[in-house]
This record gives structure tokens, C-alpha cells and sequence, in this order.
């Protein structure tokens, strides 16, 4: 009870719970409509909802009710005895939430946009294929094949690593602060990739492309960082424009150079305004502190697997079957597909915060969780098969890809698309670890020749994918993952 004295003294009760205690009134004349009646009308939603009598208490206060005012209106003696009578008179109902508006929810134009900024550089390479000579190398490939993986395997590695530093710094000081982080990085990254290159011997054609490719990809980080893909696409129309000839003829190698070097100078010259841009602009107000560089090495060890892993899905039927081309079509439309998987990255997002606003345990969060992952990882494989069947068709001369080989490459994008959703959600090591097992295995099973390509990149990117999505699911799985 309320523990007040009583105005009237009457035999003693025991003591027990506000919440179920029988209320007493003042007496009243029995014409007088009960005010507690109007009341409970009046605040129903906020006494329905209500888990605590104290809750409607604090609301009676809130609004300014003294103990006189309760005494004088209501014939109770506080708010504490009114609000239990409230609680005891109104049903308790507590309806669901008002939908909350997605935050990850996005327009799926701009991916569309980015899958061409991705597959466009692709036609570079039969572009620039005159420039080693027309010699092929001992194990089938053309020359300086070699000096052109390690420098896109450097390049692709470090400018993973770089657009993380750039983003974080974007969240922490703004374009600013990101426009001097890639001032910095690009170039180093350019000559990093230039010096992998002249590492090894090759041809000079060959030395001379792979030093516009480690420009031109250091020039994208920037653009892409920096939010510029409609910049990046107008570089690359001339590699367009030449990508579209080459499906029917090849055109003067004079005329594949000079396509080639005015997507590279206007990729260059973009990333160069882009950058000039940012240091007119003012630092943003202090945001969080960025994180420590060594934060960045996760996301550039991924990008050497993922790397890795497409190399040797492109190459691995012509060193050892010698079969040129075989897998070109594919690979395209994995690069294609990267749009895609980076809008199916939001939708999943998106959809587990919907999921975990519906469980009401934890048991229902999980399976939430693994219906989610089914969705979005489902859509996008569908998607890649779409896509390679149809650019499969398209390819003058390639035949459709037998059941192994489209399988395999369904394995090899599970691999890269679950291991962005974990990067997304802030776990990088464990991708990039698998990531790079998986290149690594499928590497010497190759050199010593266990499996043909496609079994050993099934079998092998099958097991990472597995991997992956299990730590997802379970990652998904958890209430704090969602804060």
C-alpha cells in the first residue's frame, strides 16, 4: 500500500503488491460519474501498453497531477494508488511497432552503373594483346602474362587496403581527409604495382601495360572512393568503344594503344581534379577517430585472394590444357556480377535488421538469420548464372559452359560475396585468411596437377564458401551484431 495514514483508522491488512491491490475511493454521491473512468479513456494506449503501474505513474506526473489535485478529482490518495487502479482496469494489449523506414534500403541504378565501371577494363586486355608480341611463354601463356598478374595481384591488394584507409578517413574527416589519404596512397600504390612488374622478365609491350593498368587502377580507387563513377565510366568509353569492335574483328594494334591511353590519361586526369577538389573543401567536423592503418591489412589480404582466386580461374585451363580463352566469357561476367553482389550486400543488411525486429528469440533470430543469408546469396548466384549464359551467347565463337566449369564459377562467387558480407559487417580476417588458403590450395593442386581447374576451384571455393556462410550465419545470428 501507499503507506500514507489513513484519515479513517480501520482494522490493519496485510501488506502486498501495488499492482493487484484493491483500490480505495473517497465516497462520492452515487449520481457523480467516476473521473478514474474517464481517465483510463483517456490515457488507454499509454495504460494497455503499460508493464508496471509505475510506468502510468510516471506519466500522471509528467503530466503535472499533484497529490491534492489526484485527491480532490479522483478520490485516491497519489499518483501510485491511481495509476495501479488504472493498471488494474485497463486489458493489458502491447501492439507491434510502427515499421521503421530501412536504412540500407538503396536504389539498385548506381550498381548497375559500378557493374560497368567493372567489366569495361576487362576489354583492355584483348585491346592491349599485341602488345606482347604474339609469343607465348613455356606453359602455354602469352608473354609476360607473369609480369601482368603480379602487378594487378599488387595493385588490386593495396588498393583494397587504400579505399578502406580513404573510407575510414571520409567517416572521420570527410572528402578532405580522404582526398589527402589517396593523394598519398594512389601514387605509391601505381609504383608498387609498376616495380612488381619490372620484376619479372617480359616483353616491353608487356611491361608498358602493365604500367598503364597499375595507373589506371590506382586512377578508379580514387573515382570510386570519392563517389566519381560517372566520371570513370566516361573515361572508359574509348576501352568501350574498342571492347565492342573486338567482338567482331581486331582492330590495328595502333588503334587498341591509342583506345587504351585515353582511358588511362582520362581516368588519370579525373582522379587529378577529383583530388585538387577535396583540398578546396574544409575537414569535416571531428567524427570518430579513424582506426590504426594496420586496420586496412585484412581488406588488402582479401583482395590478394580474391585476386588470386579469379587469376587462377582465367588461366588455369591454358596452362594446363593450353585452351586460350576458355574461360573469358565467365570471368566478364563475374566482374559484371559485382554490381549486383554489392546491391544484394545492402538488401541483406537490410532484411536481417527486419528479421531481428521480428524474433522474439534467440532461436528465431538464428533462422531468421539463415533465411536471409538463403535469400540474398541465392539471388546473387542466380544472378551470375544469368549473366554467364547470356554473355556466354554473346561471345563470338565460345561454346556453353559445361556443368563443372558453371559450378565451379558459382563456387568462386559465393567466395567473393560472402566474403564482402562479412567485411561489411566488420569481420575482415576471417575472409581474407580463407581467402587466401583457398588461392593457396588451389594453386598447388594445380601445379601438381590433382584435379582438372574447374574440379579443384569447385571443390576448393565450394569448401571456403561454406565456410564463410556458416561464420556469417552465425555472426547474423547475434543481437549485438545489429547495434
Amino acid at each position: 500500500m501507499s503507506g500514507l495514514l489513513r484519515l479513517v483508522p480501520e482494522e490493519p491488512e496485510p501488506a502486498h503488491d501495488l499492482a493487484v491491490a484493491a483500490p480505495r475511493t473517497r465516497s462520492r454521491p452515487r449520481w457523480a460519474a467516476d473521473p478514474v473512468d474517464e481517465l483510463a479513456e483517456e490515457l488507454g494506449g499509454v495504460c494497455a501498453a503499460a508493464v508496471h503501474p509505475d510506468e502510468i505513474a510516471a506519466v500522471l506526473e509528467a503530466d503535472g497531477l499533484t497529490g491534492e489535485q489526484i485527491a480532490e478529482r479522483y478520490g485516491r490518495h497519489d499518483a501510485f494508488e491511481l495509476a495501479a487502479e488504472l493498471y488494474a482496469r485497463v486489458p493489458r494489449s502491447h501492439p507491434e511497432p510502427e515499421p521503421r523506414p530501412d536504412p540500407w534500403r538503396v536504389a539498385p541504378g548506381p550498381f548497375l552503373l559500378r557493374s560497368l565501371v567493372f567489366t569495361l577494363p576487362g576489354f583492355g586486355y584483348a585491346l592491349g594483346s599485341p602488345l606482347t608480341g604474339g609469343t607465348r611463354e613455356s606453359l602455354g601463356l602469352p608473354a609476360g602474362t607473369g609480369a601482368l598478374v603480379a602487378s594487378a595481384l599488387v595493385a588490386w591488394a593495396f588498393n583494397q587496403a587504400l579505399a578502406h584507409r580513404a573510407y575510414t578517413r571520409l567517416a572521420a574527416g570527410g572528402r578532405a581527409a580522404a582526398g589527402r589519404c589517396l593523394a598519398t596512397g594512389a601514387p605509391l600504390g601505381a609504383l608498387l604495382a609498376t616495380g612488381a612488374a619490372l620484376a619479372l622478365p617480359a616483353p616491353a609491350g608487356a611491361l608498358a601495360f602493365a604500367a598503364g593498368q597499375a595507373l589506371y587502377l590506382a586512377a578508379a580507387t580514387v573515382l570510386l572512393v570519392l563517389g566519381r563513377e560517372r566520371l570513370l565510366l566516361l573515361a572508359l568509353l574509348p576501352t568501350a568503344t574498342g571492347g565492342a569492335v573486338v567482338l567482331f574483328t581486331q582492330p590495328p594494334p595502333v588503334v587498341g594503344v591509342a583506345l587504351l591511353l585515353a582511358s588511362v590519361g582520362g581516368a588519370l586526369f579525373a582522379a587529378g581534379h577529383e583530388i585538387t577538389r577535396t583540398r578546396r573543401e574544409e575537414d569535416a567536423p571531428a567524427g570518430p577517430p579513424a582506426p590504426s592503418p594496420l586496420a586496412s591489412v585484412p581488406f588488402g589480404l582479401f583482395g590478394l585472394g580474391c585476386g588470386a582466386l579469379t587469376a587462377l580461374a582465367t588461366l588455369g585451363d591454358t596452362v594446363l590444357h593450353h585452351e586460350s580463352g576458355a574461360s573469358g566469357p565467365a570471368v566478364l561476367a563475374l566482374t559484371l556480377s559485382m554490381g549486383a553482389a554489392e546491391w544484394l550486400l545492402y538488401r541483406c543488411r537490410g532484411l536481417a535488421l527486419a528479421a531481428l525486429t521480428a524474433a522474439t528469440t534467440t532461436t528465431g533470430l538464428l533462422l531468421g538469420a539463415v533465411r536471409v543469408l538463403t535469400l540474398c546469396a541465392g539471388g546473387y548466384l542466380a544472378a551470375l548464372t544469368a549473366l554467364t549464359l547470356a554473355v556466354g551467347a554473346l561471345w563470338p565463337g565460345a561454346a556453353p559452359p559445361d556443368a563443372v566449369h558453371l559450378a565451379a564459377l558459382l563456387a568462386l562467387g559465393a567466395v567473393l560475396w560472402s566474403g564482402l558480407l562479412l567485411q561489411a559487417y566488420g569481420t575482415a580476417w576471417i575472409p581474407a585468411l580463407l581467402c587466401l588458403g583457398a588461392a593457396g590450395t588451389e594453386t598447388a593442386a594445380l601445379a601438381l596437377r590433382i584435379w582438372a581447374p574447374a574440379t579443384g576451384q569447385l571443390v576448393i571455393c565450394s569448401g571456403a564458401a561454406a565456410a564463410l556462410l556458416a561464420v556469417a550465419t552465425a555472426l547474423l545470428g547475434r543481437i549485438t551484431t545489429h547495434r
